[in-house]
């Protein structure tokens, strides 16, 4: 389902970004455009078609500008298994290649019409607030329901809007609308918990193992590591009392300490009940293949971590 949709959204993004040098540096890289596909499948829910494509690439440029901004705050040097914008040109290049991508996003949403642009600016707002709070962490907050607020906005915000986006600008009932929300925040976080698992133990993310721990985040998978009470726990605390963990030799050994750990595991079932209210909310949307294909992304997000 919508193969051809998804060939005319790569080829929309380049001829949005045409004429900007390495603005399609990391769209040409790939990536699995979980987003656009979500908007052209909340899409089928509604009786109109004509804006899918432009809503699927609004909702790319987003993912990929943010992609940009985020690496060059993490300092990563591999993004989708090739260099970063800010590996190969610079932070400045790197932040203005990303401001391009948000601000192209925004000329589309002006077109989409009130509602797509207000769902793509309160979605941005998530977004931002969540680099925020990650960047501000309150020490009276109870660690765990911090990051899966931060998770919620930075990460599983763009996801739920992707998934309501097709559906409104297919002029779906607002009901299926609400419901394919909830669906895209929880397989969002899902996918989160995954990401985090993913930057421990290594996979087909394309990031380089660590990331996390050399920018001093502390994920879900830290959190259950540290909870365990043992004396691997006690010396991955000594190991990230000065928040980043940069020294080679001491990040050898964080990184080790939590893959040996319980918090891979742990998080792989907390992204499991995720996933499993993503396929909650799918149960009042009408059967056919668009609902199917939905609760099978379910399934999909969780086997990236196996």
């Amino acid at each position: 389902m919508g193969n051809t949709l998804l060939s005319d959204v790569e080829s929309r993004l380049r001829e949005v970004l045409d004429g900007h040098a390495g603005a399609t540096h990391l769209i040409d890289a790939g990536g699995k455009r979980l987003r656009p596909m979500l908007v052209i499948l909340g899409a089928e829910f509604g009786p109109r078609q004509d804006k899918v494509v432009d809503a699927a690439v609004l909702t790319e440029l987003v993912h990929v500008g943010t992609l940009h901004h985020d690496d060059v705050m993490d300092q990563a040097p591999v993004r989708h298994g090739v260099p970063t914008a800010n590996a190969l040109w610079g932070n400045n290049r790197a932040i203005l290649l990303g401001d391009l991508m948000l601000a192209r996003a925004g000329e589309l949403g002006a077109e989409l019409g009130l509602p797509a642009l207000r769902l793509q600016t309160t979605t941005l707002a998530r977004l931002v607030r969540g680099q925020l709070m990650e960047t501000v962490r309150p020490k009276s907050a109870d660690p765990m329901a911090f990051c899966l607020e931060v998770m919620a906005d930075k990460s599983a915000s763009l996801i739920a809007m992707a998934a309501e986006l097709g559906a409104l600008v297919a002029e779906a009932p607002p009901s299926v609308c609400g419901a394919l929300h909830i669906y895209g925040e929880h397989l969002g976080i899902a996918f989160q918990l995954v990401d985090d698992v993913l930057d421990i133990v290594g996979g087909e993310s394309g990031k380089t193992p660590g990331t996390d721990l050399r920018a001093g985040v502390v994920t879900v998978p830290v959190l259950h590591a540290l909870a365990a009470g043992d004396a691997a726990a006690d010396r991955l605390r000594v190991l990230l009392v000065t928040g980043t963990v940069t020294d080679p030799d001491l990040h050898a050994e964080a990184l080790g300490l939590l893959r040996d750990g319980p918090g891979p595991s742990l998080t792989r079932a907390d992204a499991g009940d995720h996933a499993e209210l993503a396929r909650a909310a799918l149960a009042d949307l009408p059967r056919g293949e668009a609902r199917e294909v939905l609760d099978s992304l379910c399934d999909a997000v969780l086997e990236r971590a196996k």
